[in-house]
């Protein structure tokens, strides 16, 4: 299935089995047809990130929340509520009052863990109104320089030479660095045992401080530790190289055509949130992205800012569920 010469995991039509009605993605602020939600908001907003600070879903919602305050006229403010592979925290969103006060930033975990878990605190179709698809990241395998391993053969080289001797942290189990790390170790051959964290920001620190030898996380938080040289990156999972890291090959590029994953960070709401309510976030929070400060500044730091609307996230959602469902199922990962 992994191997370099499998086909990538086919993506299923679910548009009709989950009743959901998608149309054309928006790609520009909704601008002077927004109407302002009357009287909202007049008390604090906050946005839960169901991780630990540091990642790149926590970079992504304070980067908006920076904003978002002035643009809707009130307070925004960030609430970390890390643990169970983002099922904590996104649980805890969709049993909030759907007011327009409690709202969601969340990564690709979203869309993984109804594929990963027995059993998950929420709907992935049902529960949440989208707001905004905000952005997009490819995940990095890194390595600390002192380890002596400068490529992917060298890693693969070095594993099967000590099995069992190296291990890699994760932002937690069900994430998309975490299915990069066992689809690693599918394509390579090898042992390489997993340790989740709760998040991005302390799986980077425990390669750091000598924890693991090897880290999976998506490419902001692990950025500027890239380029300083405090961690080695072998190989990104996207499509493409980074814009400002050129020397550091796909995995695509190494002959693994179908190892193509992103994390991805999308702005919801709790369902029934009204409809109005909606339409001002969802204007204000692309606005924000596409001003030309903010987006430089999330590309800059590993992001490619996607910044369509609710279309866009519902049929993000549609897309990926059923996906990601099929790659841990193949890659023979038991629900937990």
């Amino acid at each position: 299935m992994f191997g370099k010469k499998s086909a990538a995991p086919s993506r299923r039509d679910v548009l009709r089995a989950t009743g959901l009605v998608i149309g054309a993605a928006a790609t520009s602020s909704l601008g002077p047809k927004t109407t302002k939600a009357a009287g909202y908001p007049t008390r604090t907003v906050k946005i839960i990130v169901p991780f630990a600070p540091a990642g790149p879903t926590d970079i992504m919602a304070r980067t908006i929340s920076a904003h978002l305050g002035d643009a809707i006229g009130g307070s925004v403010i960030v609430d970390n509520r890390a643990g169970a592979g983002g099922n904590i925290g996104i649980g805890l969103a969709a049993h909030s009052e759907a007011d327009g006060y409690t709202l969601l930033i969340t990564s690709s975990a979203y869309v993984v863990n109804p594929g990963l878990y027995a059993k998950i605190p929420y709907d992935p179709y049902t529960d949440f109104a989208p707001i905004a698809e905000l952005g997009t990241s490819p995940n990095v395998i890194l390595v600390d320089p002192k380890l002596g391993i400068n490529s992917i053969a060298e890693l693969f080289a070095r594993a099967k030479a000590e099995p069992n001797s190296l291990n890699y942290s994760s932002p937690g189990i069900g994430t998309t660095p975490h299915l990069s790390g066992e689809l690693l170790k599918i394509v390579g051959g090898v042992q390489i045992t997993h340790v989740p964290y709760s998040g991005a920001g302390p799986a980077v620190q425990s390669i750091l401080g000598g924890t693991v030898q090897i880290c999976c996380a998506a490419l902001p938080p692990a950025h500027p530790l890239i380029e300083s040289g405090d961690l080695k990156a072998l190989a990104l999972t996207s499509a493409h190289r980074w814009f400002d890291l050129p020397d550091v090959p796909t995995m695509v590029e190494l002959g693994y055509k179908d190892f193509i994953a992103d994390t991805f960070q999308g702005f919801l709401a709790p369902a029934k949130t009204p409809p109005e309510v909606i339409e001002l976030l969802s204007a204000k929070a692309i606005e924000i992205l596409k001003t030309p400060k903010v987006a430089e500044q999330l590309r800059a730091g590993g992001f490619e800012v996607i910044a369509n609307g609710p279309e866009g996230m519902r049929k993000r959602i549609a897309d990926e569920v059923p996906k990601w469902r099929e790659v841990v199922a193949k890659a023979g990962i038991q629900p937990i």
